[in-house]
């Protein structure tokens, strides 16, 4: 099961959405300078249950847009749960992960609307540096969208 360490709502993680964001616990990567390292202890905070789960779908039914899973692949069939049951919802669905795309299965890639990949690397930056060795995809249509993220005058420097 997956375990939770803050339920958030969140607008710029997603552009154009507003998520209800999960940080998952329990993360096997650890990468050097991860500035979440409390969510390495696995089953640390709080189980996120069905009802729970559903529970928060509902008080922000109307208002959100997405959930976004802050890691959690670690626990596969639990997160494909929820993905399916965010979609039911008529959700869109997205993953922050540090793995690299192709890590990422097949049978999870179907359940998000939007991935995010590559570990954290400091001296490149995240999602926001022209310099990032992530990246933030949407999946159907394999389109990358790092540029989203950048401010608008770094917009053109990248094209």
């Amino acid at each position: 099961m997956i375990h939770f360490s803050d339920l958030q709502i969140v607008l710029q993680e997603v552009p154009g959405e507003i998520s209800l964001c999960i940080s998952a616990t329990g993360c096997p990567l650890r990468c050097q300078g991860c500035h979440s390292p409390f969510l390495w202890k696995k089953d640390s905070g709080t189980p996120l249950t069905d009802e729970r789960f559903i529970g928060e779908i509902e008080r922000y039914r109307g208002m959100i847009t997405c959930v976004l899973f802050m890691g959690g692949e670690w626990d596969m069939d639990d997160l494909l749960h929820k993905l399916q049951i965010a979609r039911t919802y008529s959700l869109h669905t997205c993953l922050y992960t540090g793995l690299e795309e192709n890590q990422v299965p097949l049978l999870l890639k179907k359940e998000l609307t939007w991935l995010k990949t590559g570990p954290w690397i400091a001296s490149l930056g995240g999602l926001s540096s022209p310099t990032t060795n992530q990246r933030f995809i949407e999946v159907q249509s394999g389109k990358l969208l790092n540029e989203s993220f950048l401010p608008s005058s770094n917009r053109k420097a990248i094209s």
